[in-house]
């Protein structure tokens, strides 16, 4: 069971099939999937939120090996803006992708600070590492203020094609000391 989450503007909702129709609408936006790795099929499918829900991120719910959560304002509960998911693999732990209108607003570091909780405190993984394309700045940022370091690079190949990558990361211990810092800030 996912527990259903919240940061100062957001709630975070865990995924439903109920969730389908609206992640369709919004979801196949260039802005969106550029980055994202190419396991997300470009042009998107008419049923592409249906499929990825019903044969993936359920199943990998399921299974223990996934979180996924929508992002949703407090303010518009009903409204779907974002997704971030956790995954609980060797390497790159965490994805997301929010609507192109509410980016830079600092929604998406709420979301990630709110997980990265979630993922070590209720969890208990030691590390969170995340990959991401190295032309991504506005994700590199959040990487930053969460306090992460940069551990490596690689190639990956994205909806945008192959593109060198940044892989960052955090140890729970780390995170402890940064969330103090970040919550002195508020």
């Amino acid at each position: 069971m996912i527990p259903e989450g919240a940061t100062e503007r957001l709630i975070l909702r865990p995924l439903a099939m109920g969730d389908a129709a609206e992640i369709q609408a919004i979801f196949p936006q260039w802005e969106i999937v550029r980055y994202l790795l190419n396991i997300v099929p470009w042009p998107y499918p008419e049923d592409g939120a249906l499929r990825y829900i019903e044969d993936a991120a359920l199943p990998a719910i399921e299974r223990g090996e996934q979180w996924t959560w929508t992002l949703r304002l407090k303010t518009a509960p009903e409204r779907i803006i974002g997704s971030l998911t956790l995954m609980k693999r060797e390497q790159d732990h965490r994805g997301f992708w929010l609507a192109p209108e509410w980016q830079g607003q600092g929604l998406m570091s709420e979301a990630c600070e709110w997980a990265n909780d979630f993922w070590f405190e209720q969890l208990g993984f030691t590390v969170l590492r995340v990959a991401k394309a190295a032309v991504n700045t506005a994700s590199r940022r959040i990487s930053e203020r969460e306090g992460m370091r940069l551990a490596g690079m690689i190639e990956k190949d994205y909806v945008s094609g192959r593109l060198p990558s940044e892989i960052w990361e955090i140890t729970a211990e780390e995170w402890r000391v940064q969330k103090a810092r970040i919550n002195q800030r508020k």
